[in-house]
């Protein structure tokens, strides 16, 4: 009987699966929103899709299926940059992970009526003088 693939995000009701995964590749579980590939519904591997890091397990022929979860991610990814998941410009689903937003520099504004540092009342001399 042919095997039955399964490529699908992992829930948190997966948490244990995957740290077992983890465990046998001795490796840490993934950080963020993860693909589980399931053989059989037996989880056999999972990818991070932010850094795509990859947890598999060790004692089963996983190379094929972790290329395969790879493609997915990079499907998924490029999907996320044209904004659709079939090739379609009317549907445009959101990935599940909010792309990377630069962080806002804020300035720093001087309190009108602030007290003085110690050093610029003991003479000393300061970066903001």
């Amino acid at each position: 009987m042919t095997p039955t693939v399964t490529i699908r995000p992992a829930y948190p009701d997966d948490a244990a699966a995957v740290a077992r995964l983890a465990a046998l590749d001795s490796q840490r579980v993934p950080a963020g929103p993860l693909l589980l590939a399931e053989i059989d519904g037996e989880p056999w591997a999972a990818i991070a899709i932010v850094s795509a890091r990859v947890v598999a397990d060790p004692f089963r022929p996983t190379a094929a299926l972790v290329e395969l979860l790879r493609r997915r991610v990079a499907q998924l990814a490029q999907n996320a940059v044209e904004g659709t998941s079939n090739g379609s410009r009317r549907s445009r689903p959101q990935l599940a992970v909010a792309p990377e937003r630069p962080v806002a520099r804020v300035a720093r504004v001087a309190r009108p009526f602030s007290r003085p540092r110690p050093s610029a009342r003991r003479g000393g001399t300061s970066a903001e003088a």
